[in-house]
């Protein structure tokens, strides 16, 4: 699907971006275009990629900035568009400015995309999305549903839209993973906001992998959740506390402080609405919830793609990850 293709990477050199660059080039893209408004972090992915120099290019620009954007799309195939603004504590505090980057800048990408004649855009978004309580959830629904809707204002166009939903990922930029290894070291104690929350996680292979499935199978304004197990942030803190304090030999007692909810937190996320469920269906790996302006479209069923009447209902079983596993994927995924 992607040899000798050209590939834009909104937002790039964030965790996820930075995976899934290095998952491409294993399909000999033509090009990646690394897109993204973090000089410092650009420079250093450069370092880390310089055996593929040739097939990467590094652009600095926002997606606050339309003209950036199409320039930066001018011929190519196939767009992920990651950027935005995270932190929900953030986001709370400076709310036009989330709006700016995951709204404003998600409908900068889908007009640039339509301009430029792009193949296919996958956008990203998250499970706070789901009834949202903050700021950063609101705008990824917004988002979402400017990338579904956009499926049916393009007119003529070819451009193909769609969005991959999923949790929190090991490791990323404003999880809690490198803030617990840091507090750990530093301060010899973990601060959890409450040891029964409970999120869905999954590692950077994993969400990669199912991103590019996604994207095989897009046909136009689906949002597709990604299948994604729950923790509970003690285990975590726990298996972080075990796996640091081995791993640096230290020896002093390592405390579990509990802080409380932050303004915007949930105690637990969601996967999808009832509404939602009610209508999506499933694979083995994902869910796939049908644009709001029409039904899944049947080509899914004629590929072997879905088996029809295969449907999501509110009762759906997630499984909870234990210590023992995530301890494990802590240590497969080089995650400390």
């Amino acid at each position: 699907m992607y040899r000798d293709k050209k590939i834009l990477i909104i937002g790039g050199t964030g965790t996820i971006g930075y995976h899934l660059a290095k998952r491409l080039l294993e399909e000999k893209p033509k090009v990646i275009r690394i897109f993204s408004r973090d000089e410092y972090k650009q420079y250093q992915m450069s370092i880390d990629f310089h055996a593929h120099a040739t097939h990467l290019r590094f652009l600095i620009g926002d997606v606050r900035d339309y003209q950036r954007l199409l320039r930066a799309m001018e011929d190519i195939d196939y767009v992920f568009h990651l950027a935005a603004m995270k932190h929900v504590p953030f986001c709370e505090y400076n709310p036009f400015e989330a709006v700016q980057t995951n709204v404003i800048g998600t409908q900068n990408v889908i007009q640039a995309a339509i301009q430029a004649g792009v193949k296919k855009v996958l956008f990203t978004s998250t499970d706070k999305a789901i009834s949202p309580t903050n700021t950063y959830g609101a705008t990824k629904l917004m988002a979402e549903r400017l990338i579904s809707a956009a499926e049916y204002q393009k007119g003529p166009k070819a451009t193909i839209f769609s969005s991959v939903r999923f949790g929190n990922v090991m490791g990323s930029r404003g999880s809690v993973i490198p803030l617990f290894k840091k507090q750990i070291l530093e301060e010899q104690r973990v601060t959890v906001t409450d040891p029964n929350m409970v999120r869905f996680m999954m590692t950077p292979t994993q969400a990669i992998t199912l991103i590019l499935q996604a994207n095989s199978m897009a046909k136009g304004g689906e949002v597709y959740v990604l299948k994604m197990p729950l923790i509970r942030l003690g285990d975590l803190a726990e298996a972080m506390v075990e796996v640091v304090a081995q791993k640096y030999g230290l020896q002093k007692e390592i405390r579990i402080d509990q802080i409380g909810l932050r303004p915007g937190e949930k105690m637990f996320e969601e996967l999808m609405t009832s509404d939602e469920h009610s209508i999506a269906s499933e694979t083995n790996e994902m869910y796939i919830i049908p644009s709001i302006f029409e039904s899944v479209k049947s080509e899914y069923f004629h590929r072997g793609h879905i088996t029809m009447g295969s449907t999501v209902n509110s009762a759906v079983s997630i499984e909870l990850i234990d210590k023992n596993t995530l301890t494990q994927w802590l240590l497969n995924e080089a995650l400390i």
